[in-house]
């Protein structure tokens, strides 16, 4: 939905039509959130093994799908859900090689702030492929080396402003590999025991850890009321002093004040946190495009222009060619 807006709706009932028409971004959301309250009301408290999902994943998925569509007292309330079972802490950190092998590491087969995960394994094609994609030989976090394919710079707004306390910072290492001295490389997931150059790390990729349930909980919770709530206020500042390496459930001299903050500020706030807490954890874009902020983000980090044909992507040939239903003149997204 995020991604190509209105599809053909592929369900139990028709998998086997070839030819199926759009169907509406309102009816594939209600075939969403169906979904999502039988799974809330029939999956297990706790995974049957670790990399199944729980009651708790399909309540976080449950609170990202209404933060999407604004509903944020629903969102707030379902992410809560999650805070309120008391199933799950954050990871201390002291220093990034906590963030490295205590939250990200390729040997870890479960955590306490582990809520849904991809998983992998160091066996012949069964590993992941982040490693490979991210790191830099000269670092040897990866021992292939890797492609570093990911990249950033150091001279970007984002970075220039992020306060050198927070270890999340300290993750990204200043390579120069040909295109400047203050290139960045990711550092975020390493395995230096990987069984294959591109699919042989370990790590598995979080899709949901518990702060995403906190950080929903603080952005709905502000955004469903007239401004930043105590406990919304909380939510944040737990993620944001174990950033600090600080106990995330005491108070801090990091802490963010509520009485400093406006409704549209502390959303702002929530963003930040989001975009310093989820690196290479796929969120970003989705965050930008459901708050309506991407072209100004993009344009002051850049100087880019969004074309408006990108906020979506084309409907695959494929998809126009064989799917009768369809037609090209008229169902392929704007602007393809």
């Amino acid at each position: 939905m995020r991604c190509w807006g209105s599809i053909p709706l592929r369900t139990e009932e028709n998998l086997k039509d070839r030819d199926v028409p759009k169907s509406s971004v309102s009816d594939i959301y209600k075939f969403i959130i169906n979904d999502l309250i039988f799974a809330d009301a029939n999956l297990p408290e706790n995974p049957s093994e670790a990399g199944r999902p729980s009651k708790y994943a399909a309540k976080t998925l449950f609170a990202e799908v209404y933060l999407t569509l604004g509903d944020y007292a629903k969102a707030r309330d379902k992410a809560n859900e999650v805070i309120q079972s008391n199933k799950y802490t954050l990871v201390p950190v002291t220093k990034k090689e906590d963030f490295q092998i205590n939250i990200f590491g390729p040997e870890i087969i479960t955590s306490t702030e582990e809520i849904f995960y991809f998983k992998y394994s160091r066996q012949p094609g069964q590993g992941n492929w982040i490693d490979f994609v991210l790191n830099h030989p000269s670092t040897g976090y990866f021992n292939y080396g890797g492609a570093y394919a990911h990249y950033s710079d150091a001279s970007l707004p984002y970075y220039k402003s992020w306060n050198v306390g927070d270890i999340r910072k300290s993750l990204w290492n200043q390579i120069d590999f040909g295109l400047g001295p203050t290139t960045l490389v990711c550092s975020k997931y390493v395995d230096a025991k990987a069984v294959e150059s591109n699919l042989g790390a370990g790590n598995d990729l979080p899709v949901y850890r518990y702060s995403d349930a906190l950080l929903i909980y603080a952005e709905a919770s502000c955004m469903a009321a007239t401004g930043p709530t105590t406990e919304g206020v909380e939510a944040i500042n737990k993620v944001h002093r174990r950033a600090y390496g600080k106990d995330p459930k005491t108070a801090s001299s990091v802490d963010f004040t509520m009485t400093d903050y406006n409704k549209e500020s502390f959303r702002d706030l929530v963003l930040q946190e989001r975009l310093y807490e989820f690196i290479f954890e796929g969120k970003r874009w989705y965050d930008l495009k459901r708050t309506g902020k991407a072209a100004e983000v993009i344009k002051a980090a850049k100087g880019i222009t969004i074309a408006e044909k990108a906020y979506l992507w084309p409907i695959p040939i494929s998809e126009l060619s064989y799917n009768k239903a369809l037609d090209p003149s008229k169902d392929q997204n704007p602007g393809y």
